[in-house]
């Protein structure tokens, strides 16, 4: 096992807080894409804290309850019928998050304590022992001591040199998941008990515990949820805070009276500007620019705790793990994947794991329709273990096809079935039976509702007549994912005035193929 351990720098619960609330809000964007990105932040947190990260937990938990208590009671469109179960929802999980809240922070405070300690302890001891070459500080800064402060920090891996040990430790976590939905079903406990139980954990009658149902409003704006100022640290610097006095303390958003819930993901800090070298893959001379789809989708939110700072590029030799001989020592917890890549605003990305099998087999099942010139579309589903995104479900939705579109149909039935297997949805991959293998105007508009959700998804294309006959994209980030959201162009073709509005995910990107990663395949076809 390798000894290199980087953990980041512990954060306060005060400096979370002001992390979580550094996200975009846009009202015109149609409320049932937010309450999917609310609903993913649940299930992403929900990952972090059974995995011991409980800084990102926080970080999400928190975030979920600003976006809801603050913005998506007032969305324009709350009051409309169809949202209003999801908010009601959305706040009731609030309600179950606030908790875990209070339950997280004291271990946050006290860990960012020891560590804030210590490096005072090794100041200190460096100035007594400046002479001194075998102390204990100067052995334990080389790295042959153990930091007792950091000594439960997971150990970051690169993500491309530690293929097969991450198909390890999903293939135990997938299968572990598993095991427990389905004894929950066997045990004859509802959908709903189940949700509570894995995003909240077990509290019991929390309702009578709050006290009536009319009460729990009061009863959350009771709880204490102030936080100390800033302590002998400096807090990080963020761009889009709340008006308040640096000083002053924060309170929880006041859960308000009944509204909506259900969702997936959301923006990235602004902070961050690194330029990165990206060019989009070379179109063909005529592009075939497709029609427009008219969508109002959720800015990204992020998903990560990062510093004020471009990442510096790491020159060293990267962290090889040696996969444990024994499969109990494959605990998510023990590792964490670092960020593969980064947008072009310096946001890091998720590594996204991929199964290379999984293009073929979507190429069988779409070959009928290839034969008749028409296009076919998949969902690429998975979840989140030790920091990176493990694509292990492509999910085949009902659809209606021609020879140059493919449109989902019942979109609740993918949503209910990822929400019960409790999926994420990582992209999508398609097919162009006679076209060139790129993204057209059309691709690009229905990319940008995956990646609006989720920073790190995915689009595949599949082109098994042309060379190359497949590729993984991404929009860039400046200028792709907002160009596309902003854009107002009517017509079936439109050209899009960026050169550079998309880019190769995976040479080079944060997407890896893992020789030996499973995945099962769901049609929801009907008479298929």
């Amino acid at each position: 096992m390798s000894s290199s351990r980087v953990p980041a720098t512990p954060h306060n619960v005060e400096q979370i807080t002001r992390i979580a609330q550094d996200y975009e809000y846009n009202p015109a964007i149609a409320l049932k894409y937010w309450l999917r990105t609310a609903n993913s932040l649940v299930k992403e947190a929900e990952i972090y804290e059974r995995e011991g990260h409980d800084e990102q937990a926080y970080l999400l938990l928190f975030r979920h309850a600003q976006l809801v208590l603050v913005n998506l009671v007032n969305h324009p469109n709350a009051k409309d019928e169809p949202n209003r179960q999801g908010l009601v929802a959305a706040e009731k999980q609030v309600k179950i998050n606030i908790e875990k809240l209070e339950a997280l922070k004291p271990r946050i405070n006290k860990r960012y304590e020891r560590h804030r300690q210590l490096m005072l302890d090794r100041e200190s001891r460096k100035v007594k022992s400046a002479h001194s070459q075998n102390d204990s500080f100067q052995l334990r800064n080389q790295g042959l001591l153990p930091d007792p402060a950091l000594s439960d920090a997971a150990q970051p891996l690169e993500a491309g040199e530690n293929k097969e040990l991450a198909v390890k430790i999903a293939q135990k976590e997938i299968n572990r998941r598993a095991t427990v939905r389905r004894e929950s079903r066997q045990a004859a406990i509802s959908p709903e008990e189940e949700r509570i139980r894995r995003t909240g954990g077990m509290w019991g009658d929390w309702e009578r515990a709050l006290g009536r149902q009319d009460d729990i409003s009061h009863r959350i704006q009771e709880v204490r949820l102030h936080i100390d100022g800033p302590s002998n640290g400096d807090p990080l610097p963020r761009q889009n805070l709340a008006t308040r006095n640096a000083n002053s303390t924060y309170k929880y958003p006041i859960v308000p009276q009944q509204r909506p819930f259900n969702a997936q993901t959301l923006t990235v800090p602004k902070s961050l500007s690194q330029e990165i070298d990206t060019h989009p893959p070379v179109r063909p001379a005529k592009e075939y620019i497709q029609p427009k789809i008219t969508y109002e989708q959720p800015p990204l939110l992020p998903n990560k705790i990062t510093s004020s700072a471009p990442p510096v590029p790491q020159k060293e030799k990267p962290a090889v793990a040696e996969a444990p001989s024994n499969q109990s020592d494959l605990n998510p917890s023990t590792f964490t994947f670092k960020p593969s890549a980064y947008l072009e605003n310096g946001t890091p990305l998720r590594t996204v794991f991929l199964p290379p099998d999984l293009r073929n087999h979507f190429l069988a099942l779409a070959d009928s329709n290839t034969r008749r010139n028409l296009e076919t579309c998949g969902i690429l589903c998975g979840t989140l273990i030790s920091n990176a995104l493990f694509v292990s479900k492509l999910l085949i939705p009902e659809q209606e096809s021609t020879s140059d579109t493919c449109e989902t149909v019942n979109e609740t039935a993918i949503f209910d079935y990822c929400d019960s297997e409790d999926l994420m949805v990582l992209g999508w991959i398609h097919t162009h039976p006679t076209q060139t293998c790129f993204m057209s105007s059309r691709d690009l508009h229905t990319h940008c509702g995956y990646q609006a959700m989720l920073p790190e998804s995915i689009a595949i294309v599949c082109a098994p007549s042309k060379d190359p006959s497949w590729g993984v994209f991404r929009l860039t980030d400046p200028p792709g994912l907002k160009s596309v959201l902003g854009c107002k162009q009517t017509g079936l073709f439109h050209p899009h005035a960026e050169s550079n509005i998309y880019t190769d995910a995976l040479r080079p990107g944060h997407v890896f193929e893992a020789q030996g990663l499973e995945f099962e395949t769901v049609d929801l076809r009907p008479g298929i």
